[in-house]
């Protein structure tokens, strides 16, 4: 273990954005929306198609390596005082979740009106704050992983590794989001800022041999192949490997294409991923609700890639509109909503 007072020494002297950070972010992010495209236009149309053998095989790392590297620059800030604290890690992603969870109530509140009556509607809403709502997850449990983490400073490090180990090999399942998430993905974000160091070197490692780096990506596609399609991904012990490994490659992967400037859409969504997350939603369900009902492609598997390219750009697309109309509170948290004075540039705070 590594003494969590200096385990983001290497991450602190970094640059304001790390490429390969940004990298992995975006092919996280783009997986996610996969995911939920996918998944939501299967459900619609009754069958599956070739995507859903790519959001199988991608379904044991997608949110582990998202949660790993969201913890990577943790011990930069994780001593600042509890006021300043809370304001960059809880109040900025509250605000964006008590936005864009009442965003979507606007958009879906008229089906569920439909089915239930304003009552009901009244009550989903409400209830929202304590079970995350839809795909906003990700944003309900993030402050509280940096809640924990900070609360636990002074307790030993291995002993809460550990249980945030055993935790996840538990595969608890009480049906609430935020217990079932929380013991399922703590170990990743704790790992993420207990090991930092480490990540860094093996991106160091693998941008300084990229031939090698290459070589360990497909033997773990292989074996992490065998591995999901065998039913392995979901069983403990192995989901554990398997999210740390998947992580490891999604890493490197990013690392390579940083280092060969490749696909720089991918670290735009990645510069941008919290956008990309609070958005998607809604581009994503007109394209599906659009390919579905007029028929153009019939094949369930590009029309699942299509939804996908849809509710990324079409996120990436609202922002921009956002933007140029003056609603930059959209993605940005107005000055009214800090509790801590600001160290960055006055105004707004943007989404990441």
């Amino acid at each position: 273990m590594t003494d969590r007072g200096t385990s983001g020494t290497r991450a602190s002297t970094a640059s304001e954005r790390v490429d390969w950070v940004d990298y992995a972010k975006g092919i996280c992010i783009v997986m996610v929306v996969m995911m939920h495209s996918t998944l939501g236009v299967e459900l619609a149309a009754g069958k599956q198609g070739f995507m859903h053998l790519v959001v199988e095989f991608a379904k044991p790392f997608r949110m582990p390596d998202f949660f790993l590297i969201s913890g990577l620059f943790l011990a930069r800030v994780i001593n600042r005082d509890w006021r300043t604290y809370l304001d960059r890690k809880v109040v900025h992603f509250a605000y964006f979740y008590v936005l864009w969870v009442t965003i979507q109530f606007g958009f879906k509140a008229p089906v569920f009106v439909a089915e239930a009556g304003w009552r009901h509607v009244i009550v989903m809403y409400l209830q929202s704050f304590i079970e995350p709502f839809g795909t906003l997850w990700f944003i309900y449990l993030l402050p509280i992983f940096f809640v924990v983490t900070k609360a636990t400073l002074r307790v030993p490090a291995l002993p809460i590794w550990l249980a945030a180990a055993a935790l996840e090999t538990a595969r608890i399942s009480t049906g609430w989001t935020v217990i079932d998430e929380f013991a399922a993905r703590f170990v990743y974000f704790y790992s993420g800022y207990l090991f930092a160091p480490y990540v860094f070197a093996l991106a160091g490692r693998a941008r300084s041999h990229p031939g090698n780096a290459l070589l360990g990506l497909a033997a773990w596609a292989v074996a992490h192949g065998v591995l999901v399609f065998a039913g392995f991904g979901d069983k403990p012990v192995f989901s554990l490997l398997m999210g740390f490994a998947g992580a490891g490659a999604v890493i490197v992967t990013g690392v390579l294409l940083a280092r060969m400037n490749w696909l720089g859409f991918l670290r735009y969504c990645g510069e941008h991923s919290i956008v990309i997350y609070l958005a998607f939603f809604l581009p994503m369900a007109v394209a599906r609700v659009a390919l579905l009902k007029t028929g153009v492609v019939s094949d369930i598997g590009f029309v699942a890639l299509i939804v996908t390219a849809a509710g990324v750009i079409g996120a990436l697309a609202i922002w921009w509109t956002a933007k140029r109309l003056g609603l930059n509170f959209l993605f940005e948290r107005p000055a009214m909503f800090w509790i801590a004075p600001k160290q960055v540039r006055p105004g707004l705070q943007a989404a990441e």
